[in-house]
């Protein structure tokens, strides 16, 4: 066979030209001369393959990957060493050298091509919600039935700064664009739902009481017909607060301590404990809050009763001797709580 190409009839054939012939055309990669990569001004994501990629990586490597990315290698090549220089950026472009060696029919080959990777500073749709305010949440910080403290909002403020600064680390969205102050309690406004779920479980963490959610429409996607909705939390803390009386399943209780999911009450009574799941709240009354607590003295003391004087008239009030009042003695200050017109001693 000969070359159609040069004539040649001594070398090896590839296809119907000589290896020789076949090389001068040959080309081991195929790389575009211009290369255009977006990148987010804000948060120096990048738009790769209609995504949005998050790396936070230099801009000198978004233009090497961009290079690699873009390289296509003929099948016919093996062996291949591929080397990447920028030359010089100027502004927004970046010139570039693509060297590439390998093999091509057992031919050791080399190759150089020149490309320009264009930066295209924008704004990448998360950041773009950030500047005009989107959220996805109201997280409504209330008490039940009582005003919430200044001390609990500035608490509460603390909660909400914290778990945003640890949700940053994995959610761009972590942020609160508004806080709005109602009489009823604070609305923190809050850019996705993921972390206004976390924002929510880390204040009912922190005062107990119930958390509810209520999705509301607020509009339609045009391009799908779904619903687009935002979600509304309800952090409802509860009415009584620790040293506060309750009354729950015909018991009185001194609350002792409150947690996430439940609280501890003492029988007042009986000085029994009970664990008290927090989705009960709603069935419970408070009767006395902590302020009610009185002090008084006790005046004498014998096997059948103590006597105590009653801190508001001065009258002496006796008081059946228990097993836990052995231990008091004349003149001793001691606390007590008023409850349907019975006066109890908090030992």
């Amino acid at each position: 066979m000969f070359c159609p190409e040069c004539g040649s009839t001594d070398k090896e054939m590839i296809g119907d030209v000589c290896i020789d012939c076949f090389l001068k055309e040959f080309q081991m990669i195929e790389i575009p001369k211009n290369i255009d990569i977006q990148i987010c001004s804000h948060c120096n994501s990048k738009l790769e393959e209609g995504k949005w990629i998050d790396e936070f990586i230099p801009e000198e490597e978004i233009i090497y990957r961009a290079l690699e990315r873009n390289i296509k290698i003929a099948d016919e090549v093996s062996n291949e060493i591929i080397n990447l220089e920028i030359d010089q950026i100027k502004g927004t472009i970046a010139d570039c050298f693509v060297e590439v060696t390998g093999e091509v029919h057992g031919v050791q080959i080399e190759e150089t091509h020149e490309t320009q990777v264009k930066i295209r500073k924008t704004v990448c749709p998360t950041c773009s919600k950030v500047q005009a305010g989107y959220y996805e949440t109201v997280i409504q910080f209330r008490a039940d039935r009582r005003e919430i403290k200044p001390e609990e909002y500035a608490k509460a403020d603390e909660v909400v700064e914290r778990t945003l600064i640890k949700q940053s680390k994995v959610d761009k969205l972590a942020y609160c664009p508004q806080i709005a102050k109602l009489k009823e309690g604070y609305d923190y406004y809050i850019g996705s739902f993921k972390t206004g779920k976390k924002v929510a479980e880390a204040l009912k963490e922190e005062f107990g009481g119930i958390i509810k959610e209520s999705p509301r429409l607020i509009s339609e996607d045009k391009s799908t017909g779904k619903g687009l909705y935002r979600i509304w939390i309800s952090v409802r803390i509860p009415e009584f607060e620790i040293s506060d009386f309750i009354r729950y399943d015909n018991k009185i209780m001194q609350i002792k301590s409150i947690s996430k999911n439940s609280f501890v009450g003492v029988e007042i009574s009986t000085d029994k404990k009970h664990n008290i799941p927090m989705k009960h709240m709603e069935d419970i009354e408070l009767v006395k809050k902590a302020s009610d607590i009185e002090t008084t003295t006790i005046i004498s003391k014998s096997p059948q009763y103590l006597q105590i004087l009653d801190p508001v008239d001065y009258s002496a009030v006796d008081l059946d001797m228990k097993e836990e009042f052995a231990d008091l003695n004349v003149g001793e200050e001691v606390k007590l709580i008023r409850l349907d017109g019975y006066v109890y001693l908090l030992i």
